[in-house]
């Protein structure tokens, strides 16, 4: 038998370039994608994909972020950290899916959103936290997925969710091993340990109640087998937005605002 692996494994799997994106999601899970630019207000952000599609022949909104495969695909996809279009351009989408009734799935693959001052000056914090308010006051469904990793306010950003849900060897935290490290005992070198403490694997975070479901991977990582991990993603989506489809919208948004305040409560059998 296998030797469960360390949470450190699992971050190394996470952030491996080959795992599936939001790319690979699209064109495997939906049909019909007609892909939107711009934030209406200053400009296009690359590392935020999002568009309208049919999940099973059901109109959604897709959003997703963006890392790329080549140096020249991280250039452009800015590494999938996002600057305040993007966030405001995933906010755009977010209001015209609620006001044309469409569930909204958003998939999270972030090192988090980027911290240059250019970013700063025009309302990286502001563009973050109006997406927080607004997502928990949406009259959808909101399913959100954690592919790869996700990290800090950057992927909480499109992470305010009826649902989330974590591949299995996805990770989702408040910052970057590395970062918490740095911070923690000033030595990056540290960031296996860092790994550990941060329960930021998907069972640590089912067990906190933070997400809600894990999605299976194959044995190794979902990059070795793309197909069978897009066919666990797709049942997951699926069976998540049936159950979502029967609640009225203002049960959406209460549960929603109950989720988040109950969030990091052990479970009864933790107790």
């Amino acid at each position: 038998m296998a030797e469960p692996m360390t949470a450190a494994q699992r971050v190394t799997i996470a952030r491996n370039c080959k795992r599936p994106n939001v790319q690979d999601i699209v064109s495997g899970l939906f049909t019909d994608f007609f892909i939107q630019r711009g934030d209406r207000l200053a400009g296009e952000d690359e590392s935020i994909l999002g568009g309208i599609a049919r999940f099973h022949g059901r109109p959604v909104t897709v959003i997703g972020t963006r890392k790329g495969r080549t140096l020249d695909e991280n250039l452009k996809y800015n590494f999938g950290m996002p600057s305040p279009e993007g966030y405001r351009k995933a906010l755009r989408l977010m209001r015209q899916a609620q006001k044309f009734h469409r569930p909204i799935l958003t998939f999270i693959d972030t090192p988090g959103a980027y911290p240059g001052m250019n970013a700063e000056e025009r309302g990286q914090g502001e563009a973050i936290a109006r997406n927080l308010m607004e997502m928990s006051r949406l009259a959808v469904p909101v399913i959100a997925t954690v592919t790869g990793e996700g990290n800090s306010g950057g992927a909480l950003a499109l992470g305010v969710a009826d649902r989330v849900l974590m591949l299995e060897n996805a990770v989702y935290s408040i910052l970057s091993p590395e970062g918490f490290a740095t911070i923690l005992w000033k030595d990056s070198s540290r960031h296996e340990e860092a790994c550990e403490l941060m329960q930021l694997t998907a069972p640590d975070l089912k067990r906190l109640g933070v997400i809600d479901e894990i999605v299976p991977e194959p044995a190794g990582g979902a990059h070795l087998a793309p197909e069978i991990a897009l066919r666990e993603l797709d049942l997951a989506l699926e069976r998540n937005l049936k159950t979502l489809s029967r609640q009225s919208g203002d049960a959406l948004a209460a549960g929603r605002y109950q989720k988040f305040r109950q969030m990091g409560t052990p479970t009864k059998e933790d107790q």
